[in-house]
């Protein structure tokens, strides 16, 4: 009978080990299951604080002023010579604020010739930091460079939001044809050459239009064209913005 019961004891705690080691290998076996797979996180923009410091320094916003112009800060994507966004959340085009009511004025009088045109800025106000990047990313002789980029250490009007670069957009939300992309480096892009372009067929007439009803719109409100590129305009001289107007840091 003790022999039987000793049996008894021994085979139940046989049992109930084997029960132990088995939840031990649900348990496991749930704690080390993978985790479900979730999408990464969307990639934020980086967000360089342009824009807090273009108000600091009493810069006005055009399309507060006026947001029937479009607004497409090259700059801010990769759509640009350099390929990379420069800017990261800094999309809007900023200029000393009696400066960019200039800009509205010559929106109203292109509507007015044009009812469905609608000008569309490419930049305005330029920190000090990406002029430095434009600069050296630029692959081109610094003879040549000089044609479209002030050297940082000069500063450009950009930087003091006293320029702008800009064309005008159809009823459809297309640029007019200019007779080359916004941004490119070549004869074509300068408005000097127009006349030379136009006898080798390189310019049409059409285009040399479009590019003087933007050059009419602009010098009509005070602002002036520049000879090696068709869509950038000055409000003033290098020298008045120095003396009077702050950096875009």
């Amino acid at each position: 009978m003790r022999i039987t019961i000793t049996l008894y004891v021994l085979w139940l705690l046989a049992a109930c080990n084997s029960i132990q080691k088995q939840n031990e290998i649900i348990v496991a076996r749930e704690t080390t299951a993978p985790a479900t797979t979730e999408s990464p996180p969307a990639q934020i923009e980086e967000d360089f604080g342009f824009e807090a410091k273009a108000k600091a320094i009493g810069l006005t916003d055009i399309a507060m002023l006026d947001s029937s112009i479009a607004i497409r800060i090259a700059y801010s994507t990769k759509d640009n010579f350099t390929k990379t966004d420069l800017y990261g959340t800094f999309d809007k085009a900023y200029l000393i604020d009696g400066y960019a009511k200039k800009i509205t004025a010559a929106q109203i009088k292109l509507k007015q010739l044009h009812p469905h045109y609608t000008l569309v800025i490419y930049d305005a106000a330029r920190p000090v930091v990406v002029q430095q990047k434009l600069w050296d990313q630029a692959q081109l002789p610094e003879s040549t460079k000089r044609l479209y980029l002030s050297k940082p250490e000069q500063n450009s009007l950009h930087n003091y939001g006293a320029a702008i670069d800009l064309a005008i957009l159809d009823s459809t939300g297309k640029q007019l044809d200019f007779g080359s992309t916004y941004d490119f480096f070549g004869e074509e892009a300068q408005p000097r050459f127009e006349q030379k372009l136009l006898k080798q067929g390189k310019l049409t007439n059409h285009q040399i239009e479009n590019r003087k009803l933007l050059r009419s719109l602009m010098l009509s409100v005070g602002f002036t064209s520049i000879q090696t590129e068709w869509w950038h305009y000055n409000a003033c001289s290098r020298v008045y913005a120095k003396n009077n107007f702050k950096l875009l840091n």
